[in-house]
């Protein structure tokens, strides 16, 4: 693959490799849940979770190959989007959204994953660029019903989803959870089942959304196994994080 700098820098070649090597033990790990539960590997998109890493960092996975990037807080996220703008990523915003925020995001991102509430969808809506595709959105849902996450109730989802077929600048794509943490395999899959449960339903009425964002290092195979289409992965890719 041709390499397409995005700035000029002596950055060692190491993490460049470090993160190569990571992307492909990660897209290894899908390959063999996919496997195990009868599924193609190619139906599970890697997104990978650069949020406080330097946009060098996205360089190196960039020339490994990966295009999905996501990202939680938008004045960081800006500065790489606007310095990368040439390049082919496609970038998704998975962070909690603020009304405030929300026309810049709406012009900057391809995917959001966090919206739970009609007021958030109506303004990425009202604010998205014209001539650009529909913004991709999905429901993020609460499953474990946790106070300290936000998200919707599964029996909300019909409700929202109705709500936000009316508009005409995004397009609702899914769902997208963040379960309790499970040490037990058995307690990982119940929450992923009940979200996979949910998205069938949604397609009842409405059939575009086939996308489930669930699963991250600790529990990709738990997701995978239960249906998810897209996992989200960070350490595991780029190292600690500084924040």
């Amino acid at each position: 693959m041709r390499h397409i700098p995005f700035i000029q820098s002596d950055y060692s070649k190491k993490p460049m490799l470090h993160i190569e090597k990571n992307l492909a033990s990660i897209h290894q790990m899908i390959s063999e849940a996919a496997l195990g539960a009868n599924r193609q590997s190619k139906d599970i998109l890697l997104l990978a979770v650069s949020k406080t890493k330097p946009l060098v960092d996205i360089e190196s996975a960039y020339s490994a190959g990966q295009r999905h990037f996501g990202e939680s807080y938008l004045q960081e996220a800006e500065k790489k989007i606007i310095a990368a703008q040439q390049k082919d990523l496609i970038w998704h915003f998975i962070g909690p959204i603020q009304s405030n925020k929300t026309r810049r995001i709406s012009e900057l991102f391809d995917w959001v994953h966090s919206v739970d509430r009609i007021k958030i969808a109506q303004r990425l809506d009202q604010f998205r660029p014209t001539g650009k595709p529909p913004l991709n959105i999905l429901l993020q849902v609460n499953v474990d019903q946790e106070a300290s996450k936000s998200g919707i109730r599964l029996e909300e989802i019909p409700g929202l989803a109705k709500q936000i077929a009316l508009l005409n600048n995004v397009t609702l794509r899914g769902l997208m959870a963040i379960p309790k943490k499970y040490d037990d395999p058995v307690e990982q899959r119940r929450p992923f089942a009940m979200m996979h449960q949910a998205l069938k339903q949604l397609q009842q009425a409405h059939p575009q959304c086939d996308t489930l964002s669930m699963g991250m290092s600790n529990d990709l195979q738990a997701a995978i196994a239960e249906g998810s289409t897209l996992v989200r992965i960070g350490t595991a890719i780029f190292g600690q994080r500084l924040t």
